[in-house]
């Protein structure tokens, strides 16, 4: 048994992505929406920058502490709190990332992300983890779904 390399290379694939009910979110839904967060499988490229979120979280870390035994400790507890890397550990660094980069519906910033983790951690924790599980399976091969809307046929 041999991989076909050619019909790989051909193959158009499609993101993978789920709808992850979050009920406990649902007062920030509209009235008879359901709460539904959609998120997306990230790709290699993606899945290697939440990796360098998090070694930036540590780094940022690693030069406010050697700041601190060179200058006065209100200062850079200061710079510490305005840049967040005092509280924030490695995994939930590389986590909003993952978040901020898988989420489709409702789009993310760091912000929400960060409101998120802190507010609503199973939460968080829910759709990160299904935004790991959607990466390791990979891209589904076919062509992407419709958006079901029907085209008006016509002259080009």
């Amino acid at each position: 048994m041999s991989f076909d390399v050619k019909k790989f290379k051909k193959t158009k694939f499609q993101t993978r992505s789920a709808a992850v009910p979050v009920k406990d979110l649902s007062a920030f839904f509209d009235e008879g929406e359901s709460p539904v967060w959609t998120v997306r499988g990230l790709t290699g490229q993606e899945l290697g920058q939440t990796k360098e979120a998090a070694a930036r979280n540590k780094n940022f870390s690693a030069i406010l502490e050697a700041l601190e035994s060179a200058a006065k400790s209100e200062k850079v507890q200061g710079l510490k709190d305005a840049l967040g890397v005092d509280e924030v550990p490695q995994n939930i660094a590389e986590r909003i990332e993952q978040l901020v980069l898988g989420s489709v519906e409702p789009a993310c910033d760091t912000d929400l992300a960060l409101m998120l983790c802190e507010r609503f951690p199973v939460e968080f924790y829910t759709l990160t983890n299904k935004i790991l599980e959607l990466t390791g399976k990979g891209m589904e091969p076919g062509k992407p779904k419709g958006s079901g809307a029907t085209e008006a046929s016509g002259q080009a």
